[in-house]
């Protein structure tokens, strides 16, 4: 790989790199190029309903070769370090590739070891995580066969991908307790950090009416700080008073807190002071503030919305054509508005469709249409329409 340069190089093949490579080959750039480690792609909205028994972990897996756009080169590797100035990548192969312009989108990293005994505990017999793939399964496994106890579900605070998710299983699986007469016998408990239960006007009451519905116990202003695995016992704190709960459970499904990969964090492409190491971009063309042939987009930019699958597929014509303007040495125009998306699964046939800005506040694409209300029809959008929109469309760069 020696002297390997390539006109766009892009580090990261999941959703944010696959779907932009194509774009920019339909906006006809050439030589594109991306770094990938993994063999495999994921679709990681259906996580959540493989944890809730809604759909099998086949659904949400392809090979990397098969979403790979034909013309584009995969440089099976690890992105380790970028020189910003020497417009350079190096790779943990100990290669070098050089690029004319460079984006930036690796995804998140789950840090796992930031919350004492959580690692442990989500590989234990009564642990698991729908954020982890390999752990969805197992999710359900658990969930499914409770029929008494007490089940927690923690989400952290800080920015994490699609931070409703961290919801979405616990619907379906009181739908579910409901459906076989066990709901009243199992004590569900919901961690959030946040004031309200997400934090969109609208949706916070929907979703406050299904909580009711269920019974589940919502703790606003509180976080999972540790775990015991072997005592399986959760220690909450109540951010607004300080004191500490510990909470014996029988299920405990947990979300960790999430950052940039560590690499990243080492560069100079993080905003300096920022912890959580994301791509310091201006929040509308993604364009680096500083290196302006660097772009980031996807979970690992630093723009202010809230990270989603949605969000990204707003970004990603905005990026393409922003760069191929700067090689052609034109100014860049295109504005990324700040949209997100997150479609609740409140049942095992019905979703609320959360559509947002990045003040949280509502931004629906139909606007007559009350799509933050409880539906069956969001329900076939999100669970069928979609993953045929992700694999069919997205990934080739036309939706």
């Amino acid at each position: 790989m020696a002297g390997q340069h390539h006109e766009v190089l892009i580090i990261g093949g999941g959703s944010a790199g696959i779907s932009l490579a194509a774009r920019l080959q339909r906006y006809g750039v050439r030589d594109v190029a991306v770094v990938e480690p993994k063999d495999h792609h994921l679709y990681q909205p259906l996580f959540s309903h493989i944890a809730g028994g809604r759909a099998k972990a086949s659904e949400a897996v392809r090979t990397q070769a098969s979403v790979l756009p034909r013309g584009v080169e995969w440089i099976w590797d690890s992105a380790v370090g970028i020189d910003p100035a020497g417009n350079t990548v190096s790779l943990a192969s100990g290669a070098r590739v050089g690029f004319g312009h460079l984006v930036v989108c690796p995804g998140l990293q789950l840090d796992w070891d930031l919350i004492p005994g959580l690692a442990e505990a989500v590989h234990s017999p009564f642990g698991a995580s729908h954020y982890e793939f390999s752990l969805a399964p197992k999710a359900w496994t658990l969930l499914s066969g409770l029929k008494a106890g007490t089940v927690v579900f923690t989400m952290p605070s800080g920015p994490i991908k699609c931070g409703g998710a961290a919801q979405k299983p616990m619907y379906l699986a009181c739908d579910y307790w409901r459906e076989q007469g066990v709901l009243d016998d199992i004590r569900v408990v919901m961690v959030q950090p946040y004031p309200t239960v997400y934090g969109v006007p609208g949706i916070d009451e929907e979703l406050n009416r299904k909580i009711a519905e269920y019974g589940i116990e919502l703790r606003c202003n509180s976080e999972l700080i540790s775990v015991d695995a072997a005592g399986q016992t959760a220690l909450i704190r109540d951010n607004t008073t300080g004191t500490t709960d510990e909470l014996r459970y029988d299920v405990l499904n947990a979300v960790p807190p999430q950052s940039a990969p560590d690499w990243l964090k080492a560069t100079d492409l993080p905003a300096p002071g920022d912890a959580g190491g994301f791509v310091e971009v201006d929040p509308q063309t993604l364009r680096h503030v500083r290196f302006p042939n660097i772009w980031s987009l996807g979970d690992a930019a630093g723009t202010t919305n809230s990270k989603s699958g949605g969000a990204l597929r707003k970004q990603t014509p905005v990026l393409a054509k922003n760069l191929v303007a700067a090689q052609d040495g034109k100014p860049v125009t295109e504005k990324y508005n700040g949209y997100s998306v997150c479609p609740f699964t409140v049942s095992r046939s019905t979703v609320v469709f959360a559509e947002f800005d990045d003040q949280y506040r509502p931004m629906p694409t139909i606007p007559k249409v009350p799509t933050w209300k409880e539906s069956r029809a969001s329900w076939v959008v999100d669970r069928d329409l979609f993953p045929q929109v992700y694999w069919n469309l997205i990934l080739k760069g036309r939706a």
